[in-house]
């Protein structure tokens, strides 16, 4: 029986995305040059130094011998491998040099001989150069033999247990050991730059990922409506996406303070458009944004029919206040496939401890909104916040990311009822506390969640204020967001039913 040779370096082939393939001599070598730089990239951030060389329709990789990394497996290297946009396959290899036909079969037997025992099998080729022989050749000999020299069950061309791939290029013989699926798509870089309008959720994260494949360089925008404690989670989310897909390239996150345009809608605009009104603010605080980093095109997760906002009439009237091109990769796509995808790239344990707010999507919301009314209700705003958002937005290298949520944020302590010295804040917009009132023997404020941060400092601070809203989501964010900023007499209110306390009534 042959004894298993192993060699020094590990050999990859890289098949390219089928779609490269096919491409004009000139736009296929460009892919292929990106490609190769990603690669190195990647590679480079883990500390994996690898030799990348072009063929035809394939990148061949070495690893050099690192002495950084003495026990380097080659599973490792294929885990970043596959998630590089571009590949589409990866074929793990020993490469050799043989003479004819039976030294081919040599060479494998020495690698597949003890591994077809009790196993159906076949030989595939692929053959390129000029040789005395052809792919079916190599097949049938080199089948033919394990087959009479080695124990197994037999040949079978169509579903068998183990399949033998053989690249021969030329003098070389390339053993192919394993195989792996790659992500597919375009080389990253290779299309335009996009700015994603993420919130942390399923459908933002996997259209971001989407554009990611289709190798555009995607800079994250994110519309903070609920405290510090939100913008760490998508922050979180933001930089897996990016670490994990598109590391090869620095990218911007940018953070817009959107608190006060969410108080001005709430305060001034007409309940059945605000969740329309909400969108159309951010697409012009998104536009401008996209223009400073001169980007072409928003990405946003929006499906049709998801929401009320997400209607063909409303997104008509959202898409109207931005010249930007605005791209929905999901916009038919059905939920329960949106969270598929998100499970497979895995994103979706983010999306699902990011909260929904409460008090921003509107009470009673059109699904058909009148571009005329909008606009009178628009016209009640103080629009100059657009321009002031712009300004006060944070820019951020997406490096830099994840040492910023480490940053400690604070636990807040639950109460279930007020004490003497603690006075309960209503912090839900004036739309919840008309169709649910909180009910209590005991004097309470009322502060719109927008204001509760800044008008907290005025606020009796002997006194703790325990912070009120119907799913208690809000309440924790301003809560952890206020204790960041130095106070601590704040707890999150959620009364029980069964007490006398408090309790909002509906």
């Amino acid at each position: 029986m042959y004894n298993v040779i192993w060699f020094i370096y590990m050999k990859f082939i890289i098949k390219l995305f089928p779609e490269i393939i096919i491409k004009s001599k000139t736009v296929r070598q460009m892919m292929m040059k990106v490609l190769q730089r990603n690669i190195r990239n990647v590679l480079a951030r883990q500390k994996i130094s690898v030799r990348v060389m072009a063929d035809w329709d394939k990148l061949i990789i070495n690893t050099n011998d690192d002495e950084n990394n003495p026990n380097l497996t080659s599973k490792e290297v294929v885990s970043f491998l596959v998630n590089i946009p571009g590949i589409q396959t990866i074929l793990a290899v020993e490469e050799l040099s043989y003479t004819d036909m039976h030294d081919i079969y040599e060479q494998t037997a020495k690698y597949y001989g003890s591994q077809i025992a009790d196993k159906t099998f076949c030989v595939r080729v692929k053959r390129k150069g000029n040789q005395d022989f052809h792919s079916i050749d190599v097949e049938q000999y080199v089948g033919g033999g394990l087959n009479q020299n080695f124990p197994s069950k037999g040949v079978k061309l169509k579903n068998p247990d183990l399949t033998i791939n053989l690249e021969i290029d030329n003098d070389k013989l390339f053993l192919v050991t394993k195989k792996y699926a790659g992500l597919g798509g375009y080389p990253l870089s290779t299309q335009s730059d996009v700015l994603s309008l993420i919130s942390g959720g399923f459908d933002s994260g996997v259209s971001t990922y989407q554009f990611i494949k289709r190798g555009c360089r995607v800079h994250y925008l994110f519309f903070n409506m609920g405290g510090t404690a939100h913008e760490v989670g998508v922050k979180e989310e933001s930089y897996y996406i990016w670490d994990k897909f598109a590391s090869s390239h620095k990218v911007r996150f940018i953070s817009v303070p959107f608190e006060e345009m969410v108080g001005e809608i709430l305060t001034k605009t007409d309940h059945s458009v605000r969740g329309v009104i909400l969108k159309r603010m951010m697409m012009r605080v998104a536009s401008k944004i996209a223009q400073k980093l001169g980007i072409e095109a928003l990405v946003t997760g929006e499906s049709v029919g998801q929401v009320s906002s997400q209607t063909v009439t409303n997104l008509s009237v959202i898409d109207r206040v931005s010249d930007t091109l605005i791209l929905r990769p999901l916009i038919v796509s059905d939920k329960q496939d949106i969270i598929d995808v998100a499970r497979k790239i895995g994103t979706s344990h983010f999306a699902e401890s990011m909260p929904e707010y409460c008090g921003i999507i509107s009470d009673r919301p059109t699904v058909k909104a009148d571009e005329t009314f909008v606009k009178e209700q628009e016209a009640l705003m103080d629009l100059s916040l657009i321009d002031k958002m712009v300004e006060n937005s944070k820019w951020m290298d997406i490096r830099e990311v994840l040492n910023d949520t480490k940053k400690m944020v604070q636990e807040v302590e639950i109460a279930t009822f007020a004490a003497s010295n603690e006075v309960v804040v209503d912090i839900r917009a004036q739309d919840e506390i008309d169709k649910s009132p909180l009910i209590t023997d005991k004097p309470h404020l009322i502060i719109p969640f927008f204001k509760i941060a800044k008008e907290f400092s005025q606020l009796d601070q002997r006194k703790t204020y325990l912070l009120y809203c119907d799913k208690g989501v809000m309440s924790k964010m301003q809560a952890m967001y206020i204790k960041e900023l130095g106070f601590l007499n704040v707890k999150i209110y959620r009364p029980n039913p069964k007490s006398a306390g408090c309790q909002a009534q509906g």
